[in-house]
């Protein structure tokens, strides 16, 4: 009976096995096929350099906030406060900022062991809202109203990997008044957006940011005087480049950062490229022609996050058997929103959303309020992509929910930063008094290459260029303000 049993059990894990198991010894001649294969060497350095770039694509934009900073202040770096006094123009370079506030930004670095920020508390015109990110992009804290300080303004501590508790350990420094934070990185990057009230102006909010203070803790009892660099002025790029700066910027991660657990792997494979922890940056002719190749791949494999449905966008607003009714799309963060951006579940590093994402935006909240919501056009009416050539008309209701101000700004498909040299990126609610009203209380948008005559105060400039928008909503009036509400599409009005 044993016998028989057994005879069935193997005759039904035979009849389980997939069919290449009949194949199992056939090897497909594959020796002397990988010796036809030409440039091998070259073709696995293309292979790890668009890998390369798509994973470290979050840590590479802190270091280029980082790498700006240095760049367009003589002494800048770390640990200073850069600010303006007026919202942020086409000559700023930022992903997807907005033109209607006045940021205060920086770089922290807890090398020299765990490092302080002061945020001023909330006053009757001013408040923050804002956050502190790793080097890898993800939210240790958000500060203001929404966070740690709760708009009483706090010391925020960053306690450098492999803290060994000599100035205190965690609970030690939250007895005497600090919010302690334990972290993986040793670079920082923060961006407070003041929220302006009772006649509040620009100039106030950067006067506000020179009340921000960063020192190293150890300095705690006499904390030297905090560099603040006004950038009002100034051309401030911090994008990142898709050419020989990009690896030069992931070199410095490596150089300047503990190698995470879940980075080992890939840091391993960055020898092929010449990044190599502790040692020199100096890549070959081949190496930097391969890194070439390889961005390619990983822009257009970001690029193609961007704009497929339901990658890194979705439609907002749909039929009951899931049909898009609009072209606008709100950003599909999944569960990420809700446990603080992290990218990783239980089972991965979620390397594709993560880059797709950072691949247009910064500084994401640790916790996702409502204060703002991010409507972001791609399409036309017609489900054609927005061409930069092409003039479209957008007509927003008067009866738009942000109990604040809403905006539509143009940002270029190829950077995600705004168009260059025009005079305007974008329109808001805070132009209506410049702006032309139709008699419904809506009002009609150009955006083009050139303003159609007579609606020069409607029109936002295009330069031309392919682009796309995000229609913010400062303040919905609620979190299911899109179930009675929805956005008119882009309607193309001239080629």
């Amino acid at each position: 009976m044993k016998k028989i049993l057994l005879a069935s059990l193997l005759t039904l894990s035979a009849a389980a096995m997939p069919a290449m198991a009949e194949s199992f010894n056939d090897t497909n001649d594959i020796l002397n096929r990988s010796a036809q294969i030409e440039n091998l060497q070259y073709k696995i350095m293309v292979q790890r350099a668009t890998q390369t770039a798509i994973h470290y694509m979050p840590a590479v934009t802190q270091t280029d906030f980082l790498k700006a900073t240095r760049r367009n202040f003589e002494g800048g770096g770390y640990n200073d406060v850069v600010y303006v006094n007026k919202p942020f123009g086409s000559d700023k370079g930022f992903l997807t900022a907005n033109d209607t506030t006045a940021y205060a930004w920086g770089t922290l670095t807890s090398k020299n062991g765990p490092i302080v920020i002061e945020v001023p508390a909330a006053t009757d015109k001013l408040n923050y809202f804002g956050s502190v990110v790793s080097q890898w992009e993800v939210p240790i804290t958000d500060v203001g109203y929404k966070g740690a300080d709760k708009g009483k303004g706090g010391k925020y501590v960053f306690l450098p990997p492999g803290y060994d508790n000599k100035l205190g350990s965690k609970s030690d420094l939250e007895k005497k008044g600090y919010l302690v934070f334990e972290t993986d990185t040793y670079l920082y990057g923060f961006s407070f957006r003041p929220s302006l009230t009772n006649g509040a102006t620009d100039k106030d909010a950067g006067d506000y940011a020179q009340t921000i203070k960063m020192y190293n803790l150890a300095d705690a009892a006499n904390p030297p005087k905090t560099d603040y660099l006004d950038a009002t002025n100034v051309a401030y790029d911090s994008l990142p480049y898709y050419n020989e700066t990009f690896f030069q910027d992931v070199n410095e991660v490596i150089q300047e950062n503990p190698i995470r657990t879940q980075d080992k792997a890939m840091a391993s494979l960055l020898k092929d490229l010449g990044i190599v922890k502790g040692k020199k940056f100096a890549p070959t002719e081949q190496q930097k022609k391969a890194m070439n190749e390889g961005l390619l791949m990983a822009y257009a494999h970001m690029q193609s996050k961007f704009v497929e449905p339901d990658q890194t966008v979705s439609a907002l607003w749909r039929d009951k058997d899931g049909k898009a009714l609009s072209q606008w799309s709100f950003w599909n963060f999944g569960p990420q929103a809700q446990l603080g951006f992290p990218f990783i579940d239980e089972n991965e590093v979620l390397v594709d959303k993560r880059a797709a994402s950072y691949f247009y935006v910064t500084y994401l909240p640790k916790q996702l309020g409502g204060s703002t919501f991010y409507l972001t056009g791609l399409r036309d009416s017609n489900g054609e992509m927005l061409d930069g050539k092409a003039t479209y008309k957008l007509n927003v209701p008067a009866d738009t929910p942000a109990e604040d101000f809403w905006s539509a700004i143009v940002y270029s498909m190829e950077t995600k930063n705004f168009v260059r040299n025009v005079d305007r990126v974008g329109l808001s609610s805070r132009n209506a008094d410049e702006m032309i009203k139709n008699s419904d209380g809506s009002y009609d948008l150009y955006f083009g290459p050139k303003a159609p005559k007579g609606q020069e105060a409607n029109w936002v400039p295009t330069g031309g260029e392919d682009y796309f928008l995000l229609f913010r909503l400062y303040r919905p009036t609620s979190k299911t303000f899109f179930k009675n509400w929805m956005l008119n599409d882009m309607v193309k009005i001239s080629d």
